[in-house]
């Protein structure tokens, strides 16, 4: 019957393209994953294809994905991607179409501990703070900012090419449209490399920008320096979140696009040929069962690497697609809501510790960062809990804690509340570099991933994919992996 069923369905998809002809839009869009990468592709292809198209997205757990809250004592709290940096611009258009508002910060100081005393602190003036980077590093700062500034300078042209309709069916491709061969090493050589060889010391390196990756990747200077540059952007500037929850740009995009949710688990994508453009057989299981249905494009909107136990099956492609050998970091956030033991800092007195934000170097630890946070919601009264009282830290670490490690940063706590997630890609140098295009209407939006991660990053993945889908389908190729895009865009307006 499963059998009849199938080949009734086959029968009916190619009647339908048939009918339809070549230059139609496609009938039924896939995307598999409903974080922000699915989110921002579903928004992005309606917005192409036009709001006649069916698009189906697949989530086997809750909208959001890596955006996620987290409920301590009846108030919500960042568990998973806390703020975006003032550049991210699709972040930023998809909070003004959804008509969502930022969150209102509440001033908190910085501190880099060492293991056995802070090797900084951040003090409440601004020139005092300069003053204190120069006496201990010189000049190191200026030149961390200048290289992030120009690799920034380069990547920000991705919002003009994709304004102007170009794709690439790869990161390789994508990285030398906008940094050339200096954007293709940066992911072959360390960040160490890449600021020692700018006059960066060794001594900032250990102390400051360390502390930063281990905050952003729970990695050291040792990864690849692109990815590196990207989460050292991310530190600097003015950072915002949205307020409620920034999951909602995810559920509001969704909404918005009117997308139908199926929240199952995609097992297998099957290419099953036809006459012209191919169709896509998608099987999923949820807790009723299992189901198919037939697509003209599919997004995998999630990781696909050897080590993810959800992996999808691909079947029927000629040559066969490969996953991605290497694997992912996992991170523990711990919401613990407590007193913290100011004393394992040097502060006995908990009424005189200052600091609301927390980063380590790459000493022995069991974490890497520890913030006190505020809910998604804050009211105008709203004030951060000061040190001697009960307030609610997110602890980032690589592995769970254990009840000594929470004794060592609590006196006492009331609870304690976790979320796991294989967070980034353990990134490393790659002889080759992933694919966004796995077939001619197959795409892996996650594989820019593996080049840098943050929401942003996935956002730009999502217009990438998007625009690659639209100009395959509509064979329009002078607008796919172009070179010289600067001279071209100069010359389009």
């Amino acid at each position: 019957m499963a059998r009849a069923a199938r080949l009734l369905a086959v029968l009916a998809a190619l009647l339908a393209a048939a009918a339809t002809g070549g230059d139609a839009r496609p009938s039924k869009i896939a995307v598999v994953g409903a974080g922000i990468g699915g989110s921002a592709v579903t928004h992005f292809l309606q917005q192409h294809f036009g709001p006649r198209v069916q698009i189906d997205v697949f989530e086997k757990g809750t909208v959001g994905g890596r955006l996620a809250t987290i409920s301590v004592n009846k108030q919500h709290y960042e568990s998973g991607a806390a703020s975006f940096h003032s550049l991210s611009l699709h972040m930023q258009d998809f909070v003004k179409l959804l008509g969502l508002k930022h969150r209102r910060e509440v001033a908190g100081r910085s501190a880099i501990f060492g293991g056995e005393s802070f090797v900084l602190e951040e003090t409440d003036w601004y020139l005092l703070n300069l003053f204190r980077l120069w006496w201990h590093y010189g000049i190191s700062f200026l030149r961390l900012q200048m290289w992030v500034e120009e690799v920034m300078e380069k990547f920000m042209r991705i919002y003009k090419y994709q304004a102007h309709g170009y794709a690439f069916s790869g990161v390789e491709e994508l990285l030398y449209s906008l940094g050339e061969s200096s954007f293709i090493n940066m992911t072959q050589r360390s960040v160490a490399e890449s600021l020692l060889q700018v006059g960066v010391t060794q001594r900032f390196i250990d102390d400051i920008v360390s502390a930063v990756l281990r905050a952003s990747y729970g990695q050291s200077a040792a990864m690849p320096a692109f990815a590196g540059a990207m989460a050292l952007a991310g530190a600097q500037g003015i950072l915002w979140s949205v307020e409620g929850g920034n999951k909602l740009v995810c559920s509001g995009l969704l909404k918005l696009t009117k997308a139908n949710v199926i929240h199952a688990r995609v097992t297998s994508v099957t290419l099953q040929h036809t006459e012209g453009k191919p169709l896509y057989l998608v099987e999923y299981e949820n807790e009723v069962g299992t189901g198919f249905d037939f697509y003209d494009i599919v997004v995998i909107a999630t990781p696909l690497h050897q080590d993810n136990s959800s992996t999808i099956a691909f079947e029927g492609f000629d040559p066969p697609i490969d996953v991605i050998q290497d694997s992912f970091q996992p991170t523990v956030v711990s919401l613990v809501h407590g007193y913290l033991n100011s004393s394992y800092f040097g502060f006995p007195d908990p009424k005189l510790f200052p600091f609301a934000n927390i980063l380590t170097t790459d000493f022995p630890t069991f974490f890497c960062a520890l913030d006190n946070i505020c809910p998604v919601n804050i009211s105008t009264s709203f004030r951060r809990k000061q040190p001697q009282e009960a307030a609610v830290w997110r602890v980032q670490s690589p592995k769970p804690l254990h009840r000594s490690q929470l004794k060592t940063l609590f006196r006492s706590y009331y609870s304690v509340q976790t979320a796991e997630w294989q967070a980034h890609p353990v990134h490393s140098s790659h002889a080759t570099l992933p694919r966004f295009a796995l077939h001619d209407q197959l795409f892996h939006l996650n594989a820019l991933e593996w080049a840098a991660s943050s929401v942003e990053v996935m956002a730009v993945a999502a217009k990438n994919v998007a625009l690659l889908a639209y100009n395959r389908w509509y064979q329009d190729l002078d607008k796919i992996d172009q070179k010289d895009l600067m001279h071209k865009v100069k010359t389009e307006l």
